[in-house]
């Protein structure tokens, strides 16, 4: 019934745990006192001796128990809400390092969904789990013994009698457990798909617009709904028949005693205040069990939860180096092979050496593995073959802040963030200052756009989507000149945008060249065509090198793909004219 594991990780949760087993314990003698006062009451009204005196006692009880019992409850309500979210705040941090510790390898190991169902609802089962399952469960083996030692000084028979109808309870959790265990792990399973799905649709939801396709993912997606209602509705109907089951055992238990009092006061073996208490205290015995069964399958729940967390804590971390400084910035692969399964290669057998400063271009077509050598780069893989260097080091054993701070790879699809452009541009330096920031934004011709919708204040939208793609990619650009790395990698930074942002873009990175490492990565082969070294990618293997006089005199691939490519634009642009 419990996750040892949970416990032990939050061992410093036992004194809030305490503190609620005792602010109820104490509430139950209260009650007790109040029976017991009420039962005094009740005789004294028999025997015809009730006074003023008699009755101002029971009504001093009374307010006596309800202050009692509300202190009780405030002090129970903090001690569950500190329980629960020091829980709940430590699993997200550790959740959230975990993340940051995977890096971008972080879907190898759980869909980005499930990391953020498990992070939220997942880690809120645990409130119910800390705050009330565990406190409820030692109360319940301490409320049926204290109440049977009361009871027990009056009529051990009818004590008895309660006592043992009292395992009944826990009888029947056990007895649907595994059940319900096995029902538990299928509904999380079926949540985490359904949250999969929705998650990619509504990322894909444009491209399934154009396409005429987001009716057919409706329907899969409804598929996905249904299937999901089912196996909540059969948890339902588990709960709720494992909840009457609990209530026959524990209404039957407390009626079992309630009649043998009842006997017991006829053959006169009790005085009727003792059977009037009795009455009145049975069922005490069995709700607190009855309780913490309705708690059992919220605390299932969250047992198959934390389940997916801890899987996700145990995750190995690739290892990560720990050089902090690198002589130079000059790269060398040395017969690098990868694939990203084993069936087939990506690359195989690269090998090649940047200078220290320069323009290194890879070409090649779609597929060719030429950002799998970026990824590389980037120590984005650990299972490779061969040697990946930088000043003679290997990225495996650079530290990862010396790996980022050295190296700047600029996507065609990277990321910004909502918030000013001042806060996106200082992720490439924190200390910036604007002058430096309006400097960057003049490189990359954007300084003008920036000024006229609120300047360095601008407020971009998610994934400033209120810029176009030029202005996007020109933004990425000036924060990775910020950050003014030793070796820059344009993976595609100039696809899918305006001839004008391209341009701009082509004349940065020829700057950048003069004083550092960059490689530029493009399908479109006239902006590479001064680069200082070019290498042709095929099939996973440098086909030709050198530079571009040097490889058209070749007439190879590169001079093929060059002519091809110069005849399309040749052919559109007379289209369009």
């Amino acid at each position: 019934m419990f996750h040892k594991r949970l416990l032990k990780e939050f061992r410093d949760n036992q004194k809030y745990i305490a503190g609620m087993v005792a602010t109820q314990w104490v509430t139950l003698l209260a009650n007790v006192v109040l029976m017991l006062a009420a039962a005094d009451f009740i005789g004294k009204m028999r025997s015809g001796i009730l006074g003023i005196a008699g009755i101002a006692q029971i009504l001093l009880i009374l307010a006596g128990v309800l202050l009692v019992r509300g202190v009780m409850n405030t002090l129970n309500s903090r001690f569950s809400f500190q329980a629960s979210t020091e829980v709940k705040c430590r699993l997200r941090e550790k959740v959230y390092a975990k993340l940051m510790k995977l890096g971008g390898r972080y879907r190898d190991t759980i869909a980005t969904s499930e990391a953020v169902q498990i992070s939220t609802e997942g880690v809120d089962q645990l409130e119910i789990y800390f705050g009330k399952y565990v406190p409820q469960f030692f109360y319940s083996l301490l409320a049926p013994l204290t109440l049977f030692i009361i009871v027990g000084m009056m009529n051990m028979k009818v004590a008895g009698v309660l006592l043992l109808c009292v395992p009944l309870i826990p009888l029947s959790i056990v007895a649907v457990q595994k059940f319900a265990k096995k029902m538990l792990k299928r509904y999380w399973g079926t949540y985490t798909e359904l949250g999969d799905s929705f998650l990619e649709n509504l990322q894909g939801l444009t491209t399934l617009k154009i396409y005429q396709a987001d009716g057919r993912y409706a329907e899969k997606m409804d598929e996905e709904a249904e299937k999901f209602r089912k196996i909540t509705m059969r948890v339902l109907i588990m709960q709720l028949n494992s909840i009457s089951v609990m209530d026959l055992v524990a209404y039957g238990g407390a009626a079992a005693g309630i009649i043998l009092g009842i006997l017991e006061f006829g053959k006169g073996s009790i005085s009727l205040e003792e059977c009037f208490f009795m009455i009145m205290i049975s069922a005490e015995f069995f709700l607190p069990l009855r309780l913490l069964g309705s708690f059992f399958h919220i605390a299932m729940n969250g047992n198959a939860a934390v389940d997916k967390i801890f899987r996700l804590l145990d995750a190995p971390v690739p290892q990560k180096g720990t050089v902090c400084l690198t002589k130079g910035n000059d790269v060398q692969f040395q017969n690098v092979s990868f694939g990203y399964d084993e069936e087939k290669q990506v690359l195989k057998g690269v090998s090649f050496e940047v200078p220290q400063r320069g323009f290194t271009a890879l070409v090649g077509e779609s597929g060719c593995g030429k950002s799998t050598i970026a990824s590389l780069l980037m120590q984005d893989h650990a299972s490779y073959k061969g040697k990946v260097t930088v000043g003679g080091v290997s990225v495996c054993d650079l530290a990862e802040d010396t790996l980022y701070s050295k190296i700047t790879r600029i996507r065609h699809d990277s990321y910004l963030f909502k918030g000013s452009v001042a806060d996106n541009l200082r992720m490439g330096r924190e200390d910036a200052s604007e002058s430096e920031m309006a400097d960057v934004l003049k490189k990359v011709n954007l300084y003008d756009t920036v000024m006229e919708k609120g300047g360095l204040s601008m407020q971009l939208d998610e994934k400033a989507s209120n810029l176009s793609g030029g202005q996007k990619q020109r933004l990425a650009l000036a924060r990775a000149i910020l950050h003014d790395s030793d070796i820059y990698i344009f993976d595609e930074a100039t696809s899918n945008i305006d001839a004008e942002s391209e341009n701009q873009i082509m004349k940065v990175i020829h700057g950048l060249a003069g004083t550092k490492t960059v490689f530029l990565i493009s399908h479109r082969l006239a902006n590479v065509t001064s680069a200082d070294q070019i290498l042709m990618i095929k099939d996973g293997q440098i086909a030709e090198r050198g530079t571009h006089l040097e490889l058209m005199g070749m007439q190879g691939e590169y001079a093929r793909l060059y002519k091809g490519q110069k005849e399309l634009e040749k052919y559109t642009g007379e289209g369009a004219a």
